[in-house]
């Protein structure tokens, strides 16, 4: 009998360690539920990125701007009245009845030419249309020119001045010469374009600039030939105008040069 109780004490201390342990492990195991409830805490912050969604409303307000652009397709109806404006053709007609203005044996200028007479107005057939143009002779140069009456206007094509507007250029000539200090050069460019442009103030321009008086230094070649170009273009127009020949306007010419205001 007394061989048993070891026994039993061991089987005593074996059942204690395993409900030790039991309790042991049920207390390590009991922490871990709480732990589930932490994710719970993080359902709020679900509901929180729920008010971003108000956000997402605010690119419609940029849906009206589209709406305002469409008042702009009226615009181009306002513009379509102007292209129904017809009445360009009536001055081309007016244009016409100034042009023919000049009729056989009329003096009139040519910018690059100087006077020359109205010798025809003629019909003539270019390039398979019918076409009215002006002869004009130079006597002088041997030349004749035909322009059509349509663009004799454009092209500079004028009648004599008046006598008061020769009376403005002769009373030039009797001014002092006004030369500018730039090269030969320049300076002959710019009275060809003068004497070219066919206004008799400009050509007695270059008349008075050139002109040498008795005491004064020679012209040279080119100065030379720009003064007697310029000379015979007014010479022609005063004679014209003045109804004399082209030695007394010379002299009348000449005269002017000589009185210094």
């Amino acid at each position: 009998m007394p061989k048993k109780t070891p026994a039993k004490s061991s089987r005593a201390k074996l059942s204690q360690a395993k409900s030790a342990k039991a309790k042991s492990a049920k207390a390590k195991a009991a922490p871990a539920k709480p732990a589930k409830a932490k994710p719970a805490k993080a359902k709020p912050a679900k509901a929180k990125a729920a008010p971003a969604k108000p956000a997402k409303a605010k690119p419609a307000k940029a849906k009206p701007a589209k709406a305002k652009a469409a008042p702009a397709k009226p615009a181009k109806a306002k513009a379509a009245p102007v292209k129904a404006a017809p009445a360009k053709p009536a001055p081309a007609k007016a244009k016409k009845k100034k042009q023919k203005i000049y009729s056989k044996g009329d003096y009139a200028v040519y910018p690059a030419h100087g006077v020359g007479k109205i010798t025809a107005v003629e019909k003539q057939a270019i390039a398979g249309h019918e076409l009215e143009v002006f002869v004009i002779t130079f006597p002088k140069e041997k030349m004749t020119l035909r322009v059509p009456v349509e663009k004799a206007e454009g092209s500079g094509l004028r009648r004599l001045c008046s006598r008061d507007e020769m009376r403005g250029a002769l009373k030039i000539l009797r001014g002092r010469a006004r030369i500018r200090r730039t090269m030969w050069s320049r300076r002959a460019q710019e009275y060809e374009l003068k004497i070219n442009s066919g206004d008799p103030i400009s050509i007695a321009e270059v008349v008075r600039d050139l002109y040498r008086n008795v005491g004064q230094p020679d012209q040279s070649y080119s100065e030379r030939q720009i003064y007697e170009l310029a000379f015979e273009r007014l010479c022609r127009e005063v004679a014209a105008v003045e109804s004399l020949d082209e030695e007394g306007a010379a002299r009348k010419i000449e005269d002017n040069l000589q009185i210094t205001l």
